[in-house]
């Protein structure tokens, strides 16, 4: 399967060629400005299908909140705010993500969830929050986002440093399927054209293997099959303590 699959991969690459070419010269930056209205549709779905498994893993964050304190979260790559329903009531809370054209779609969902105390919104990706101080924050969410940073070890890495001791890293993530199945043959095979339509995102990620590696003292992990299509049926799921 493996020669059939690279022999797959490569036809579909030939067929992507104008969109490489296009990446190549800046033009598909332009997609970056209609990119979160399609996500800002798309992450009504997806919250809609993954309700219940949000809400189990955010039931656990009042946890992280010191006593006599409020709990400060950091969102990476929070998007339009899809997560901001979650959080507890009067939480403080610090938006980053690398494509200012979200601005838009965050305001509406910071009108929306006025149970929240919005500290700013940082331009910045998930590599580089040097703005943000080391163990400042309670936790840090991080959901649909590692498959399309550049890093994720530096992400990780970036996350350990903002976290306070005993703070914790949240995160959902679509991941790579299992190498035996044919679900894992097509993730790779549509992975040259779904670069494009989900602004960097890779359906190939084991993320699951990063976050083991990163250095937290305690990795709650499980993985799920989301209702969804098979490339991005696979997920993890939970926190890790820092």
């Amino acid at each position: 399967m493996t020669v059939l699959m690279k022999f797959c991969v490569l036809v579909v690459n030939v067929l992507c060629l104008p969109l490489h070419l296009m990446h190549a010269v800046g033009l598909y930056k332009i997609y970056k400005r209609i990119f979160p209205c399609c996500l800002y549709r798309i992450s009504v779905s997806y919250n809609k299908k993954m309700h219940g498994n949000k809400k189990e893993l955010f039931r656990s964050l009042p946890e992280f909140i010191k006593p006599g304190g409020q709990l400060t979260i950091l969102e990476i790559g929070c998007g339009t705010g899809t997560n901001f329903q979650f959080y507890p009531p009067g939480s403080k809370v610090i938006c980053t993500d690398p494509n200012p054209h979200f601005q838009k779609y965050l305001n509406k969902s910071m009108v929306e969830n006025d149970h929240l105390v919005y500290e700013r919104f940082v331009v910045a990706s998930g590599e580089d929050m040097g703005s943000v101080e080391d163990e400042s924050v309670d936790v840090v969410v991080c959901t649909l986002v590692l498959c399309s940073v550049n890093n994720i070890p530096q992400t990780l890495r970036e996350a350990h440093r903002i976290l306070r001791t005993g703070g914790a890293f949240f995160f959902i993530e679509h991941v790579a399927a299992d190498a035996s199945t044919w679900a894992y043959f097509f993730q790779h095979i549509i992975q040259p054209g779904w670069y494009y339509f989900g602004d960097g995102c890779e359906v190939t990620r084991e993320t699951w293997k990063d976050l083991e590696a990163a250095g937290f003292s305690e990795l709650n992990l499980r993985h799920i099959e989301a209702p969804f299509f098979f490339a991005i049926k696979p997920h993890i799921v939970g926190y890790a303590i820092k």
